[in-house]
């Protein structure tokens, strides 16, 4: 089942995730839910509180595998790389961010499993981006000040509960014309 995607400005986005306790039937559903959800959106990864749940649990498919990180940790960072960065929270809305560019991540998986994960490149990053929204840390909270100031009206536009994406049906409706 699709579930709603909480956009900047919700509340539930600035809490701390509380840990994932048992791997169960109901925790499945809500994963399936999640990739769900994702996939509908078209992102490449999705944390709990994104849709309301305050656990600390979030799915990343980067086009190799998808993959389920529940209770997870960077236990080792390296390097440094900006890059541009979205989020399903944020539609439309796209700024680079410097993040370290390799990161050594440990999580427990599915099947209660714990796994270690050494990533690069789009998987490093969205490790990442996912991890701090677990924390309460959004993306845009890696930006400058002066940049956040420039992107404002953006940022309110977002909280009011509107998209920056460009309108597909406009466009589709200018190209017939």
């Amino acid at each position: 089942m699709k579930r709603r995607i909480l956009h900047f400005g919700e509340e539930p986005l600035r809490e701390e995730s509380k840990p994932v306790t048992t791997v169960n039937d109901e925790l499945r559903v809500l994963v399936k839910d999640m990739f769900e959800t994702m996939y509908q959106a078209n992102g490449v990864g999705l944390a709990a509180p994104q849709v309301g749940v305050n656990l600390r649990l979030f799915l990343i498919d980067t086009g190799n595998a998808p993959m389920v990180f529940i209770n997870p940790e960077i236990v080792k960072a390296t390097g440094k790389e900006a890059a541009e960065e979205g989020c399903l929270s944020f539609p439309g809305l796209r700024e680079k961010v410097e993040r370290p560019a390799r990161v050594v991540a440990r999580a427990t998986d599915l099947d209660g499993n714990g796994f270690e994960v050494q990533a690069e490149g789009l998987l490093a990053r969205a490790i990442q981006h996912e991890l701090d929204h677990l924390d309460g840390i959004l993306f845009v909270d890696r930006i400058s000040k002066a940049r956040r100031l420039q992107i404002k009206r953006d940022l309110e536009r977002i909280a009011a509960g509107e998209s920056l994406e460009p309108d597909e049906d406009l466009d589709q409706a200018e190209e017939e014309s």
